[in-house]
């Protein structure tokens, strides 16, 4: 069977005790391994990451597969170690991106710490790596050791800060300034000579952006007048100073939101 088709998705009950073959598990050779690799576990004692990895299991799935269907009950902890995953929001045939989720990272984390179904798809973007943990020992590692618990804790509160951003990008921004800062974010620093290949397609990132394709596509022919020009999936940026006095970026909405584990405060000097 497929890996990704609906029978053999992720979130069904496969056996904690299946190990995955060669071709799936990619750099990682065992749960452990992939376990101890994330930076954000580094402070969780070895004897938890022990039980955890007892109950995984390492999964590739390939881009298009569907992870997660809105209204599921979550059975595994998924941990997203490579690739990238599309979190959707669906009603009826219509779809829009909530998030592009990037490695290293828990999907959906909050439906399977509240045991409570999911509301959001997750759709393989770029063919993915993933950690599945059996949701009930998940949950029995947060409740019962404090570090892992202060890891996950920090986790979430990245995901909430991340999409506290985005509200304030869509609530508190037009439509031309989303576009324009989204594109100077893509250029950095760079001065000159500038040529940045867009990241996702042009329909994810209007989704991304909160508007259709069409408002995207004349928004980002609007953007030539501010040196920066769209051929293809290629940004072109002419004058690196106009576009960015004209679209100012907001380190309260722009700026990065790095994983950030809860300290021990009895470690404290």
């Amino acid at each position: 069977m497929e890996v990704g088709s609906p029978a053999n998705r992720p979130n069904s009950a496969a056996p904690a005790s299946e190990a995955a073959n060669g071709a799936d598990a990619g750099p990682w050779s065992s749960a452990r391994d992939a376990l101890r690799d994330i930076a954000w576990l580094h402070e969780v004692p070895p004897e938890t990451l022990d039980a955890l990895a007892a109950e995984a299991l390492l999964h590739r799935v390939p881009a298009g597969s569907v992870l997660i269907e809105q209204a599921e009950t979550p059975v595994f902890a998924q941990i997203l170690l490579a690739g990238s995953i599309e979190l959707l929001g669906i009603r009826n045939q219509v779809e829009t991106l909530i998030e592009l989720l990037l490695p290293v990272d828990l999907v959906i984390p909050a439906a399977v710490i509240g045991d409570q179904p999911y509301l959001m798809q997750a759709r393989v973007y770029e063919e993915a790596h993933l950690l599945l943990i059996r949701a009930e020992a998940f949950r029995d590692a947060i409740a019962a050791d404090h570090a892992f618990c202060r890891a996950i804790l920090g986790r979430q509160a990245a995901q909430f800060r991340r999409q506290v951003r985005m509200q304030k990008n869509l609530k508190l921004r037009s439509a031309e300034e989303r576009v324009g800062c989204y594109l100077v974010a893509l250029i950095g620093q760079s001065q000159t000579d500038i040529a940045v290949r867009l990241p996702l397609e042009k329909r994810l990132i209007a989704s991304q952006l909160g508007m259709t394709r069409e408002t995207f596509s004349r928004a980002l022919a609007g953007m030539a007048k501010f040196g920066m020009l769209i051929r293809g999936d290629m940004l072109h940026v002419e004058d690196a100073a106009a576009a960015r006095a004209r679209f100012p970026l907001d380190p309260l909405i722009d700026g990065p939101e790095p994983i950030k584990p809860l300290q021990d405060r009895k470690a404290r000097p």
